[in-house]
């Protein structure tokens, strides 16, 4: 194995990007060759030899791209190392405990197998586009809740997981 991990995800105002980002910084950083992709972007998977791929949270459901892409690639998904992350809540809560997946990403990491998922806080700020973001920004519910120790962490153990994969 080369360790060219696909960091995929799916996101309407940039934030889960943003992580997808720092998770592929991070695997680089422990030796891996890494690149975070917008899912709807990617033709295929098999370049890669691990997949990470990611959600924003909207009423209790994956991004649609990430839901797409599962389903789009899910054999080749089910042939290599997956890893799952969602983006979401916009509290601390993804800081001070686990959150399960939503069902359908639960039943993503049944289907294929993955070797984890993790919530992450999500972020919402002026600009957001959308009605739903609008409402929540109006009701002062918005703000930027991910952590990025978190993110990094959870980044560098895929690492770890990948690369004892190769050996």
């Amino acid at each position: 194995m080369t360790g060219k991990v696909l960091v995929a995800y799916g996101t309407t105002n940039g934030a889960t990007a943003q992580i997808a980002e720092t998770i592929a910084e991070v695997l680089c950083k422990d030796g891996l060759t890494a690149e975070a992709l917008p899912a709807r972007s990617v033709a295929d998977v098999a370049p890669y030899d691990a997949v990470v791929v990611g959600g924003g949270l909207y009423a209790g459901r994956w991004h649609k791209d990430a839901r797409r892409f599962v389903r789009r690639h899910r054999r080749a998904l089910a042939e290599r190392p997956l890893w799952l992350f969602s983006s979401g809540p916009l509290d601390a809560s993804a800081s001070e405990r686990d959150i399960p997946p939503v069902p359908g990403v639960q039943r993503v990491m049944t289907q294929l197998d993955a070797n984890g998922h993790v919530t992450f806080g999500g972020c919402l700020e002026e600009g957001a586009k959308g009605l739903v973001a609008g409402m929540i920004l109006r009701s002062g519910k918005g703000g930027d809740f991910r952590d990025a120790a978190h993110i990094e962490a959870w980044a560098a153990r895929v690492a770890d997981e990948v690369t004892d994969g190769e050996k």
